[in-house]
This record gives structure tokens, C-alpha cells and sequence, in this order.
């Protein structure tokens, strides 16, 4: 099985053959056409010696789902120390084929590597952010965390906790600069333990501007297919239409993982 993101990979399409035995109808000439299914490359990045590629599933025109291959080359080849950095260094800007910022409002895939994690407790393990912009990157770039405005009404069951965080003072809404602010699990924010797998929401001036599977390196490590539940956001700007389900599919053939957003 090969996996669509590689820029070695070509559009590729694929009739889907309808039909049932015996004779053609006389009126067959006037029946609907076969969708047409076809895989989009988007682009590619260097994570840690691997590249990430980004696509989407179409059928006729009309993206079904995309999301991104993640090789176990960029898990295993993240580095187990790195310095501090504010804010955070981004690993990589991997844009979304044409079709799916077309009709999804979906931009760009931004990579992060929090090699000892980060506050709040929950989240103080090694993992990934693999934040997914609905604003375009020179937009991203510019947050600058002074806008402390929070949305009207959050996904249910999330909070948009102020994160007081030593050296760094209290940030609202646990707004990074050149991110957004993170809306959180409530009941993940509470527990005692730390987590494995999460989708996080993102926000700015109010308005969600992105979605993040946050992943640790030790779930990615076991190579086996997850889901994360992806929840109903309230408050999409004009344009943007949001995934409602989040699957990291594991080949193990090709040593990768397929993340497939789709309605």
C-alpha cells in the first residue's frame, strides 16, 4: 500500500466501476457518469530527517479528506534534548494542496517538537504538535498574544484556561506567540496523569484558527492506527469548514502514518 503525499507521487485518478451483470441498458449512454476519484499532492517538509507530505481524496473535484504522512523516520529522528526556545521553533511549514484551502479553508500543516513537553502538568512529556491553520502563515507569524479576547462559546467539555508559567509570566487563554491561543480537554487540564493523544483547538481574536493533534513520541513509537475525537467548534468564520473525524493510520509496510481528516 502507498500512501498519497510523497512529491514522488503523481495526481493519480481512479474510475469507480458501477454496474451489475447482463446486458447494457438501451438508455446507458444517457446514465450518470462514474465519479471520479483522484489523490492531490500538497507539499512536503524536513522533520528530523523525513519528510512530511500533506494531500487530499477527492471525487469529483470535491475533497472527501486529507491530512498529512507522517514517517517514523521524523518520531525516531526528533532529538531527546533541545534548548529552550520562545517561541517554540517550528519544525516545519508544510502548505495543503490547493483544493483543500479552496474548499476547506484549511492553509498550511505547522510541525512542533516539545522535546520535555510543556505546561500545564498533563502535558510535561515529550511530543508533537501538528497544528492545522484555517489563517494563512504570514497571519500566524504575526500573533503576538497581545489580543486578549477569548471566543463567546468553546467546543463542549474544553476550557481556555490563563496558565501562569515561571519566567513567562501568566498567559491568557494559554496564548504562544506565532500560534494562538490552546483550548483544552477540562477534564484532561484536572487529571493527574499525563496524556497520550489529544485534539486541541485553536484560537485567536476569538475566532478558531486552528486544530492540533497533539501526540506523544511513546503513542507514535507503538506504530498501531488511533483515533482522536474531533468536537463540534462553535464559531467558524466564513470559508472554513472544519473535519469531524481524526484518524492516524499505521502502515507498516511503508513504516508511516496516514492522518486522514474527513467529515
Amino acid at each position: 500500500m502507498k500512501f498519497p503525499g510523497a512529491n514522488s507521487f503523481k495526481l493519480t485518478m481512479a474510475l469507480l466501476v458501477v454496474g451489475c451483470a447482463g446486458d447494457a441498458p438501451e438508455d446507458a449512454a444517457d446514465s450518470a457518469p462514474a465519479p471520479v476519484m483522484a489523490v492531490v499532492d500538497g507539499s512536503c517538509g524536513d522533520v528530523y530527517g523525513a519528510e512530511v507530505c500533506t494531500w487530499a481524496e477527492t471525487t469529483d473535484g470535491s475533497v472527501t479528506s486529507f491530512g498529512a504522512t507522517v514517517p517514523m523516520g521524523s518520531i525516531e529522528g526528533a532529538p531527546d534534548e533541545m534548548e529552550m526556545a520562545w517561541p517554540p521553533l517550528v519544525a516545519a511549514l508544510v502548505p495543503l494542496p490547493d483544493p483543500v484551502r479552496e474548499q476547506m479553508g484549511v492553509h498550511s500543516l505547522k510541525v512542533y517538537w516539545e522535546a520535555h513537553g510543556h505546561p500545564p502538568g498533563p502535558y510535561l512529556v515529550p511530543h508533537f504538535d501538528f497544528h492545522f491553520y484555517t489563517i494563512d502563515a504570514a497571519t500566524t507569524d504575526a500573533i503576538d498574544c497581545s489580543d486578549e479576547s477569548k471566543p463567546e462559546a468553546l467546543p463542549a467539555g474544553y476550557a481556555l484556561p490563563d496558565v501562569d508559567i515561571p519566567e513567562l509570566g501568566n498567559l491568557i487563554g494559554l496564548c504562544v506567540p506565532e500560534m494562538g491561543m490552546h483550548a483544552l480537554l477540562e477534564e484532561e487540564l484536572q487529571s493527574e496523569e499525563t496524556f497520550s493523544g489529544t485534539m486541541v483547538i485553536g484560537y485567536y481574536e476569538g475566532d478558531p484558527i486552528f486544530f492540533e493533534p497533539m501526540i506523544t513520541r511513546s503513542l507514535l513509537m507503538e506504530g498501531q492506527t488511533f483515533s482522536l475525537d474531533m468536537p463540534s467548534v462553535p464559531g467558524t468564520v466564513e470559508g472554513v469548514r472544519l473535519p469531524t473525524r481524526f484518524e492516524a493510520q499505521f502502515d507498516a509496510e511503508e513504516n508511516a502514518y496516514r492522518f486522514v481528516f474527513s467529515d
